[in-house]
């Protein structure tokens, strides 16, 4: 019972937290409902070395639209307890469905990740700085194609409740853009409220919803995201 009432006052206050964040950020621009659907598997080969392989879905304008579809690739590197570096490329098929001209166009992003995790009680708190580039390709620079960086921070919490398989998460993260041609600076950060559900021979099963909003502009868009994952886990034996 005690459990169970830990895990009801958690949920709560963090369900609260997001909502009145929402609440007070309340946005004059574009709203969207989106979905974000991942497939994927990891590879663990060593205490040292992982790798990760994944494939993403995205649906934009109240989940009518595809937004675009990737796939990515990653490799974490622990260096220590609890601390990690992170890398990883990302192709990307982008829909493009406003202005005079309209399609799919082809990206290519990388990323550069520092990462460390500490546990206090039953508490798990993480941090996250990556850096990230992305261009268009088949565009020059000559055409206008500079590359979108952005510098990320994101921070987590995870509660650790005994014999119980649905561990709420909570993340906030903030993304730092500059890019050439552009106004940069502190443009967006996302509110993330989600859990998962582990088998030991199936995989992970992983349901989410994120709110993301633009900042530092007159009219800021704003979505809120439903996701839904699956990541299956290899351990070198």
């Amino acid at each position: 019972m005690m459990k169970i009432q830990k895990i009801k006052k958690l949920v709560l206050f963090l369900t609260a937290l997001l909502y009145s964040t929402i609440n007070f950020a309340q946005t004059d621009g574009e709203k969207d409902l989106a979905l974000w659907n991942t497939v994927g598997v990891e590879y663990k080969l060593n205490d040292k070395w992982s790798f990760g392989l994944e494939e993403q879905l995205r649906f934009k304008e109240d989940i009518s639209v595809v937004d675009n579809y990737f796939i990515q690739l990653t490799a974490d590197y622990r260096l220590f307890k609890g601390f990690k570096l992170g890398a990883g490329v990302r192709y990307i098929r982008d829909n493009d469905n406003k202005g005079n001209i309209q399609g799919y166009e082809n990206h290519f992003r990388f990323q550069f990740d520092v990462m460390y995790k500490h546990e206090i009680n039953d508490f798990k708190i993480g941090y996250r700085l990556r850096y990230q580039n992305k261009n268009e390709l088949g565009v020059s620079y000559d055409e206008g194609d500079y590359a979108n960086q952005n510098i990320r921070f994101k921070t987590s919490l995870e509660y650790n409740i005994k014999n119980w398989k649905l561990d709420p998460k909570f993340s906030a993260e903030i993304f730092n853009k500059f890019q050439e041609g552009e106004e940069n600076g502190f443009n967006k950060y996302r509110l993330t409220l989600g859990t998962d559900y582990k088998t030991k021979n199936f995989g992970k099963i992983g349901v989410f919803y994120r709110y993301q909003k633009e900042i530092n502009v007159d009219f800021p868009d704003s979505s809120n995201i439903i996701g839904l994952k699956y990541i299956y886990t290899i351990k070198n034996k």
